[in-house]
């Protein structure tokens, strides 16, 4: 982080120095993620007292992408951005985060009739890390990049029963992909709604489907009229609700005959996996695989070559079920998931990390079920800045939306 900011100081510096010597010699720089900021209306300033950078209140709309209401009556502003809602009160000192009082110095104040806040509030506020250089007057905001979320649905009525609730609940998570089984009991209009409706949320949806049997040779017919019935929807909507892949959970280890006779299991699933992508090609959608993050243990029959790096070249996207509560340590979510991330990233294909909210019965640190979602989110956001410099990572993943929406739920 402090390379990535000494970076960014230097880019910045340099744009002050080949700028005209008045106006760079009074005028505060405000660098956002390596971008410049302008400001049009009032430009930031140093408080004299406090010695803080103050910057007007419409800079966390502008630039951070918050959404921010004014009540006049009361001089008061609120912030919503992602997960927080942030209420200030000019002449104030104190905010309120999420309904807990964070307080602040100097206090919120209006300058030539705008709202100013100090830059430093912020940092801490939306978890963004502020350098301030007083001698150059240059202020290096860096945001955490925006973890991608994905989640299953494998109750593909909820679509119908909770459409709006469930786009909803994404929207407010940052969900960017929905799993959704595909339950041909259901009806294709169903689908094109809450697919068409995703859409316009910028929300991915693939189409889920596969069981352990899928991984034997006498069971393609299931596969086969998945794949057929997903090319022959996507082939009759417009393009705003077509599926956005084809996404297979077959997980054959769950097969009784795993432990006795994984070699010809796992011999019959290569055959399937190769007939999987033939029967597929051409479609142009994406391939994910849902896979155990210890696959790469498992070995191609008679080779030392790992499955999970087998199934990377076949695949576009693993996502790995990486089912721990804790990002850190041995055994935790980035030790589990580091292997496959640099398989993935030798072979420029993505990985998918997933962490589960349901209950288990294989102890307590599998799951997130038992622990608060201040707790999960926190652990993921760990997680999140430690895998994010694998070029291979694309995010997590929640399992499942029913057991995450209930945590949610909870909470409140």
């Amino acid at each position: 982080m402090k390379r990535w900011l000494i970076c960014l100081l230097t880019v910045a510096l340099s744009a002050v120095i080949f700028a005209p010597a008045a106006p760079a010699a009074s005028r505060i720089q405000v660098v956002v993620d390596g971008q410049a900021v302008t400001f049009p209306d009032e430009p930031p300033y140093v408080d004299r007292k406090s010695n803080r950078t103050m910057v007007p209140a419409r800079f966390v709309v502008e630039t951070l992408g918050a959404k921010m209401t004014w009540n006049g009556r009361l001089n008061q502003m609120t912030f919503t951005y992602r997960d927080q809602t942030v209420r200030l009160t000019v002449g104030h000192n104190v905010a309120q985060v999420n309904g807990k009082p964070v307080a602040f110095n100097p206090p919120a104040t209006t300058k030539n009739n705008r709202t100013m806040i100090p830059l430093r509030l912020i940092g801490e506020i939306f978890q963004a890390e502020v350098e301030w250089d007083a001698k150059s007057k240059l202020a290096v905001v860096t945001t955490s990049a925006k973890m991608p979320k994905g989640t299953w649905i494998w109750d593909a009525s909820l679509i119908e029963k909770e459409r709006d609730r469930i786009l909803s609940f994404a929207s407010k998570q940052d969900v960017t992909a929905i799993y959704l089984h595909v339950n041909r009991d259901i009806a294709p209009a169903v689908y094109e709604d809450f697919v068409r409706r995703a859409t316009e949320r910028q929300i991915r949806v693939e189409a889920l489907a596969g069981r352990p049997e899928w991984a034997l040779t006498t069971n393609r017919d299931p596969i086969k009229s998945f794949i057929a019935w997903t090319l022959q929807y996507n082939a009759s909507v417009g393009e705003e609700a077509r599926f956005g892949g084809l996404h297979f959970d077959i997980e054959p280890y769950l097969l009784a005959d795993w432990r006795t006779d994984s070699k010809r299991i796992l011999e019959q699933w290569i055959h399937n996996l190769r007939w999987i992508e033939q029967e597929a090609e051409g479609s142009g959608l994406k391939m994910t695989m849902d896979v155990p993050y210890w696959l790469h243990e498992v070995k191609v029959p008679d080779t030392d070559y790992s499955m999970s790096a087998w199934l990377l070249e076949k695949f576009d996207c693993l996502v790995i079920m990486d089912y721990r509560n804790h990002a850190l340590g041995k055994n935790g979510i980035v030790d589990n998931a580091q292997v496959i991330l640099r398989e993935a990233s030798a072979l420029n294909k993505q990985v998918i990390v997933a962490v589960e909210t349901a209950k288990s019965l294989e102890g307590d640190r599998v799951s997130f079920y038992a622990k608060s979602v201040e707790y999960m989110e926190q652990e993921l956001q760990t997680a999140h800045g430690e895998l994010f410099r694998y070029a291979s990572y694309a995010g997590m993943a929640i399992h499942d939306y029913r057991s995450w929406a209930a945590m949610v739920e909870k909470a409140k």
